[in-house]
């Protein structure tokens, strides 16, 4: 009987550098607070931020994925033609296909590269990290590209209380290879299905078609997400730690899906992170993006703080679906 071959790549692999592009237009909380009869105190309080980052009508979330990509590519010190897989995470690419991935891959001289977009809203990023993690240990690529790439303020609704006042635009790329030392930890993902709704679009692409809603636009529950993420993202978070063998007292950092800033003090709060550990708060100045938070939040944190590079961080995403990723990284 003939033996099947295989493929097998190295036994561990890192994040090598991270991207960032941010919307081009600072949008302040006086700009948004007359259509929902609100305040800049109100949206402060509520979420804690200042001001989002949104992008100019001709900027869509494949120019913000190619601006942080080549950022990454560069900063990891390898050609596009080595990148052997290109992940894009988005739920807002305006169309539906080809993918978002195959045009970015091409944008960056890759073109040959596998490519795929992956819908998982604000967890979209860990996924992906936990997906080139295992394509380059399983031999099937030598260099992954992840993105997180979102443009919602296309689909916001300048009325809504629940979640409008919150979106930005921006993307975040790493670029992970293999390692000679364990630089990502085991991976803890899934999803909480039974609250599908929590976060939810307002109508179909079909319905607008045929005139029978208006453009769809972003919704959610926010008192419901607010104590879905707390408390039952909090064990996820603490089985990330648990799977890695190491606790929060080892943390350099704590990167959660920047949300609301209530959501990531209590997160932090719930897990015992020490005053040692640098907790990312992107969220004041750039907004919720989604799949692009993490990211974004981790070069943030790594411009401001470079002596973190080579600390461990726990990163964890969690949003519409519900869905949720989370694993320990050592920083680049």
């Amino acid at each position: 009987m003939t033996t099947l071959k295989t493929t097998r790549g190295p036994e561990f692999t890192r994040i090598l550098s991270i991207g960032a592009s941010r919307g081009d237009l600072t949008v302040p909380n006086d700009d948004l607070v007359g259509p929902i009869d609100s305040s800049d105190e109100w949206i402060r309080q509520r979420t804690g931020i200042i001001e989002r980052k949104r992008a100019s009508h001709d900027v869509f979330a494949a120019d913000l994925a190619e601006a942080a990509s080549k950022e990454a590519i560069e900063r990891a010190g390898i050609t596009p033609d080595r990148v052997g897989a290109v992940l894009v995470s988005t739920i807002s690419n305006p169309v539906i296909t080809p993918s978002l991935a195959t045009q970015l891959a091409k944008r960056i001289g890759a073109p040959k590269a596998a490519a795929y977009d992956i819908s998982a809203a604000c967890a979209g990023y860990a996924y992906g990290i936990a997906q080139a993690d295992a394509l380059i240990r399983a031999g099937l690529a030598e260099y992954v590209l992840v993105v997180g790439a979102e443009k919602l303020s296309e689909f916001v609704d300048p009325t809504d209380r629940s979640i409008s006042f919150l979106l930005g635009d921006g993307a975040g790329a790493a670029i992970v290879g293999p390692s000679e030392t364990p630089g990502i930890g085991a991976s803890i993902w899934g999803s909480d299905a039974d609250k599908y709704d929590e976060i939810h679009m307002t109508g179909t692409t079909v319905g607008f078609r045929d005139g029978e809603t208006e453009w769809p636009t972003l919704r959610q529950n926010g008192q419901a997400v607010f104590r879905w993420a707390v408390w039952e993202m909090a064990k996820v978070a603490q089985q990330a730690l648990d799977a890695a063998g190491v606790t929060a007292a080892d943390l350099a950092a704590f990167i959660p899906h920047q949300a609301n800033m209530r959501i990531i003090d209590e997160f932090a709060k719930q897990l015992g992170i020490g005053e040692n550990t640098i907790v990312a708060r992107d969220i004041e100045t750039t907004g919720n993006t989604s799949a692009a938070s993490i990211p974004l939040a981790t070069h943030r944190l790594l411009e401001e703080h470079p002596e973190l590079s080579g600390g461990l961080a726990l990163q964890i995403g969690f949003g519409a679906g519900l869905v949720f990723g989370a694993q320990v990284v050592v920083l680049p």
